[in-house]
């Protein structure tokens, strides 16, 4: 109870400042690729979400997501090809609309959180596509198999978070990859291999 009444009392406040002073939090980041902050940035694990579908028997797309994530993004907008990703995605923050899924997802048929409790990506190339778009291709490793993998990047802007104070850069990323080939097979093909990837990466200036 306690819990939920400081939650209420953050927002209240949160609302209460914004009406009080509505400018404050008006959009704060640039879309400008050419004016992010150079340096070394760590995962923003509040608002980064690995999102992830699988198309179900044939009838519906169902979508869950892995959360607090946690690495290091080095970046520098004078030569974007260097910039070098490194993430960590906990298998437990799995979550989907269903409990019981939850609990099927972390067992030995699917992703085996107990035995590979960790996923992660490390960039080996970035290539820049447009002025603010990339590809960037790196390893990916599930349930100790690493295979590579390719993601679609698009930034989205880039400045000082009104909250936090913090100095954050924000990205979309997409992808597709095929779950048998990292050992998670059940139900396969009536549950897609194919899985669609579906990413907001925020990430805040280290130094």
């Amino acid at each position: 109870m306690r819990k939920r009444s400081v939650i209420a009392a953050t927002v209240t406040a949160l609302l209460t400042s914004a009406l009080a002073a509505p400018h404050a939090f008006a959009q704060a980041a640039s879309q400008n690729p050419l004016a992010v902050k150079a340096g070394t940035y760590q995962v923003e694990p509040t608002h980064t979400q690995v999102g992830f579908s699988v198309l179900h028997f044939g009838f519906t797309w169902y979508s869950g997501v892995f959360s607090n994530v946690s690495g290091t993004l080095q970046l520098n907008p004078a030569d974007p090809a260097a910039a070098k990703l490194d993430v960590t995605i906990p298998i437990s923050s799995v979550q989907t609309t269903s409990a019981p899924l939850d609990k099927r997802l972390k067992g030995p048929d699917w992703f085996d959180a107990a035995k590979y409790p960790t996923a992660t990506f490390v960039s080996t190339k970035v290539t820049p596509t447009g002025t603010n778009t990339a590809q960037v291709e790196g390893n990916l490793t599930i349930r100790g198999v690493t295979e590579p993998e390719t993601l679609s990047v698009r930034f989205i802007g880039a400045g000082v978070n009104p909250i936090d104070k913090r100095y954050t850069v924000g990205f979309e990323a997409g992808g597709t990859i095929k779950r048998s080939q990292f050992g998670v097979r059940a139900f396969v093909p009536a549950v897609s291999d194919a899985v669609t990837l579906n990413i907001a990466g925020a990430f805040e200036l280290h130094h």
